[in-house]
């Protein structure tokens, strides 16, 4: 079957004009942010979050990060804002992920740069940052969190004192204090020098190495082994970015060179991985470049430079099936980089949002009817909520301390209470579930102080609950 595929890989697989034009529903841009020289840009990466059953659309500029609420899609509107370490018209991109109800920003300009971790879950409200530091890497061009693994993957690390590391793997076990797992310069003897992104599911690692492709296992961070690859290509060009297909068969990538079409690259078989089938934008202009890629469920959501969104139908995953644009550049192509920069198409609502490095963001209508547009459970990582203090304001606990925070065999409670009463002290995870109850007993009036032993839980972001007859209080916690 592969061999057929290939035969066929130069006929067009649609017609010209089978495509529709995409319905915009929204649009935000902030005129008074200074411009990147070089492209001519204030903005750059696009990512999305959800916080207290609103949808927000994360965007990078040359100033920082933007969050703004797209829970009423036709009227944008930015609710908070984190100053980048290093901001200003020297900032090209940041490049965003999120993991536990935290976003992970970085930029890839910069000496004096850092790692920002930025606490989500009090949006609309406000955001905090909880992490700035160059401990690890203080620049990097792109970064990627496998959620089943809890790790970070920062391609590539420029570190401070020690040069460039092509790929770095940070633990996200306590997410507010990523730790380092590995350095990564080549693996099993194949040099990695050259990586720009990857995508990571399940510790399975598809590397866009910028002239080659491959597969390797990160199962052992320290020593990833090689599963397959890809040295040479038709229309090869330079190898960008990717993303695999809910199957897991399927790789979508994009060569970030000027009139160089998408690639479907077979992965069924990592001992035998090709390009199947190139496809674009149907441009005319040979100017036109793909940017970023990801997968939704049947549909392929692509961001082109000067051609902006791309929606592909890939019901059939090797005949991806061009069926909406939205061209966000309506200046004239060039030979640089201009136009849509990223895409993201997870939100609830199944809403798209498109960055483009000169216009802003960008908010499309669904074009997946098969997503219902509900939110996740409240107070979960998939639909984040911010339970720190939250307690019955006619009748508080009074004097809450926790220390030390975070804490790692032994965690310290202290409160005071109005009136003898029954209290649950209990840890939950982030989904609310609880993973140890501490104590179910009658407490006197007056100041309390408590110890328990917990050096048996897995390291990690908890919630310490302190439940009274009339009284509640929730409060985040981190155990080492």
């Amino acid at each position: 079957m592969k061999k057929i595929i290939y035969f066929l890989l130069f006929i067009p697989i649609i017609a010209i004009g089978q495509s529709q034009e995409a319905n915009l529903l929204g649009q935000w841009n902030d005129p008074e942010i200074v411009v990147n020289p070089t492209f001519n840009n204030s903005y750059s990466e696009v990512w999305g979050v959800v916080a207290n059953n609103n949808e927000f659309a994360v965007i990078g500029s040359t100033g920082g990060t933007h969050f703004i609420d797209v829970t009423d899609p036709q009227n944008p509107r930015e609710v908070a804002f984190v100053q980048g370490v290093v901001h200003g018209s020297s900032i090209t991109h940041r490049d965003f992920h999120d993991y536990q109800c935290y976003l992970y920003a970085v930029s890839d300009q910069g000496s004096a740069n850092a790692l920002q971790v930025i606490d989500y879950s009090n949006l609309p409200n406000s955001v905090e940052v909880v992490y700035e530091s160059q401990e690890y890497f203080a620049r990097s061009h792109n970064i990627f969190i496998d959620t089943s693994a809890a790790r970070l993957y920062v391609a590539p690390a420029r570190v401070p004192n020690m040069g460039t590391i092509p790929l770095r793997v940070l633990s996200l076990e306590n997410p507010e204090t990523p730790e380092l797992l590995a350095d990564i310069y080549e693996i099993e003897g194949v040099g990695i020098n050259g990586i720009h992104d990857l995508y990571v599911r399940e510790n399975i690692a598809y590397l866009n190495l910028g002239g080659q492709f491959m597969v390797a296992d990160f199962t052992d961070a320290d020593a990833p082994v090689y599963l397959g690859g890809m040295t040479s290509y038709p229309q090869q060009g330079y190898n960008h970015s990717g993303w695999l297909n809910d199957n897991g068969d399927t790789y979508y990538m994009a060569d970030e060179t000027h009139g160089r079409d998408l690639k479907v690259v077979d992965v069924s078989d990592f001992t035998d991985i090709e390009v199947v089938q190139t496809f674009d934008a149907e441009s005319t202009e040979n100017s036109s470049i793909p940017h970023n890629l990801i997968v939704r469920g049947d549909y392929l959501y692509v961001s082109y430079y000067y051609d902006g969104l791309q929606v592909y139908d890939i019901g059939d995953p090797q005949s991806p099936q061009r069926i909406f644009h939205y061209d966000t550049y309506a200046e004239p192509n060039l030979t640089s980089y201009r136009g849509a920069w990223g895409v993201f198409p997870y939100l609830p609502s199944g809403n798209i949002l498109i960055s483009d490095m000169q216009s802003g963001l960008f908010v499309f209508e669904k074009i997946d009817n098969t997503i219902t547009g509900e939110f996740g459970t409240p107070d979960t990582p998939v639909n984040c909520g911010n339970l720190v203090n939250v307690q019955n304001p006619e009748l508080p606990f009074n004097d809450v301390q926790i220390s030390p925070l975070p804490f790692n065999n032994e965690v310290n409670i202290a409160f005071s209470l109005s009136e003898s009463q029954n209290i649950e002290l209990s840890l939950l995870d982030p989904t609310g579930r609880v993973v140890r109850q501490l104590a179910n007993e009658n407490f006197t009036a007056g100041q309390q102080r408590v110890s328990y032993t917990v050096s048996d839980l897995p390291a990690g972001m908890y919630f310490l609950e302190l439940k009274g007859e009339q009284q509640r209080g929730i409060y985040k916690v981190i155990k080492l």
